[in-house]
């Protein structure tokens, strides 16, 4: 539980003033209090600098139970009066309501037509969803949204953006066009008990990408990209080329790159050579799109249940799958921290939006020439962005796109613009500057008494335990197949240094046997680890076989691998495991 200021009350009367002679309660010709004193011998409040900092219009911090809750209430109540008075709305983005707050953590997918996007979904579930169609044409012409439910079916799109536990009511800005292309397919999975995700038609070329939707395509991704968790781009390995629609696309997620991850499907279909030379043009398509100083995460694989083509990569897509599975399944743990960022990154935009309009209002005349003023200010925006960065010390990346900008004002009344109104702008920073900080308290501390939250069931179900699974990744996994403990194959080499170790009725000293493990310069806390996975029997010495185990560890760890935290089964020396059962 955290205690968060609220917004700071109305401003009182300036500090020390009295009321005139003769006003009611003072009587007429009663003598003023003297000079730093109140009525009643009080001295006067102390004052500060600046409005609403006197300590005496702040109110009791509030308590927020639950981060959700907590940044509900820091929106409508300090964020949101500064983006309806300021127009963000028309500009940016709709307002956010409580489903936007409270919804579960959602994964949009993305990418050109036939790159496998339902088929991944499919691929997750290990079931069919309602709605679903695969095929190498352009199957999937609609937005549907997987998510959890009793029974299986659809909701179209028009009764969807009406249901108020839905975080999908403001797409109706988006008209029929939309809505007759936007379909919720439910059922119950339990990988949906965790996440929501999203479908999306695949990317056309040409004419057909900006006519024949009647919608504004790359709008609505933008609209997704700003609420989503994770965005995934997919990319077919063996057609590789990136239309320039889908180019547009990626662009339109710019400032969402942190979200963004890439996966290279369909890589069992080509080999080696040529899959090198696949990754290494996309990733050079892919700098030139994303402008980001961070190589963005490719992951490469096969993501459908067939049998592989050619199945020479095998152990790479493992370990790739590995990797894309742990990020998906991290989503429900930071769900939270991503909904505070989004806060962030929302009332920063609203900041600098709210100083764009109060300065095209400032300059626009009373009466005559408003009309030829509204051209030269919107042909010299990207002056008056210069002049609010140096005079409000604000970062260029936090302006909107200059273009856009410049199009969506032509088509508004400058004159109903609202000067600037300091108030509303000092309260944002002061949810900035202190309740969020506060706020991020709350956070860990519902991410510390909660158990670790994972997505679960389908796909991710078979990659967790069992001989097929990625649980102890590559290293320490090795041998797992195997009927032999898999340490005996270099137990040979590892006696004959046991033997020059002076072992005492057949075991070594911990002395004697750091003397030995240090060689390998691993530090101290690696090597402390390994000591507490090899000595079993936890006796503060080494048999024969626990150094030998010693030695495989530090040989993991040399090669690369991570350590696991306990010692797998498959690890554990024959003559121990009776023991440890």
């Amino acid at each position: 539980m955290v205690q968060l200021s609220p917004a700071l009350g109305p401003a009182g009367p300036p500090c020390g003033a009295f009321p005139p002679r003769g006003a009611k309660g003072t009587g007429r010709g009663a003598p003023r209090p003297p000079a730093g004193l109140r009525a009643g011998g009080e001295p006067p409040p102390r004052c500060s600098a600046g409005w609403g900092t006197d300590d005496r219009r702040r109110k009791d911090p509030e308590v927020f139970q639950t981060v959700s809750e907590g940044l509900k209430k820091l929106y409508k109540s300090k964020l949101l009066p500064l983006e309806e008075h300021y127009r963000f709305h028309e500009f940016h983005s709709p307002a956010l309501e409580d489903a936007d707050f409270d919804n579960k953590p959602m994964v949009l997918l993305v990418g050109q037509y036939s790159t496998g996007k339902t088929t991944f979904i499919r691929y997750l579930l290990e079931q069919d969803f309602p709605g679903m169609r695969i095929g190498p044409e352009p199957t999937t012409d609609s937005f549907i949204a997987v998510m959890q439910g009793e029974v299986e079916g659809t909701i179209p799109g028009n009764a969807l953006v009406v249901d108020p536990k839905k975080p999908f009511r403001k797409l109706n800005a988006f008209g029929n066009a939309f809505l007759n292309r936007f379909v919720c397919a439910q059922l119950p999975n339990p990988v949906l008990e965790s996440i929501s995700i999203i479908d999306t038609p695949g990317i056309l070329s040409g004419e057909k990408q900006r006519i024949s939707r009647g919608y504004d395509f790359a709008a609505v991704l933008e609209w997704f990209a700003e609420r989503v968790d994770r965005i995934i781009l997919l990319f077919d390995a063996h057609k590789l080329d990136i239309s320039d629609e889908f180019s547009e696309v990626i662009k339109a997620l710019k400032n969402h790159e942190d979200k963004m991850r890439v996966v290279l499907n369909k890589a069992d279909q080509i080999e080696t050579q040529q899959l090198m030379r696949v990754y290494g043009a996309l990733m050079w398509s892919l700098g030139k799109i994303v402008n980001t100083p961070e190589v963005i995460r490719v992951y490469i694989g096969s993501f459908w249940s067939h049998p592989l083509l050619i199945p020479d990569n095998r152990k790479l897509f493992e370990a790739e799958e590995q990797d894309l599975f742990k990020d998906i399944q991290s989503l429900p743990r930071n769900a939270a921290l991503r909904k505070l960022n989004d806060l962030i990154k929302r009332a920063r935009l609203a900041k600098v939006h709210a100083y764009i309009i109060s300065s095209l209002k400032k300059e626009m005349p009373s009466v005559f020439g408003k009309d030829n003023k509204k051209k030269e200010l919107v042909n010299n925006l990207a002056e008056i962005y210069g002049r609010i960065e140096r005079e409000h010390q604000i970062s260029p990346g936090d302006f909107p796109n200059l273009k856009r900008m410049q199009d969506q004002l032509q088509a508004q009344d400058f004159s109903k613009f609202q000067p600037l109104k300091s108030k509303l702008l000092e309260v944002v920073d002061d949810m900035l500057a202190h309740d969020i900080a506060q706020l991020m308290v709350l956070v860990r501390q519902e991410e510390s008494q909660r158990p670790a939250q994972m997505v679960k069931g389908g796909a991710f179900e078979g990659t967790l335990q069992g001989p097929f699974g990625h649980g102890y990744g590559e290293g320490a996994g090795e041998g797992i197949d195997d009927a032999e403990w898999v340490v005996a194959r270099d137990k040979p080499m590892y006696d004959e240094i046991f033997y020059t170790l002076s072992p005492v009725d057949g075991k070594i000293t911990g002395a004697n046997a750091k003397k030995e493990m240090v060689r390998s310069k691993l530090p101290n806390s690696v090597l402390g680890k390994i000591w507490k996975l090899a000595d079993i029997d936890k006796d503060g010495m080494l048999d024969d076989e626990e150094f030998a185990l010693a030695n495989h560890l530090i040989k993991v760890k040399l090669e690369g691998h991570e350590l696991p935290n306990e010692l797998p089964a498959h690890l554990l020396p024959p003559s121990k495991r009776k023991v440890a059962e």
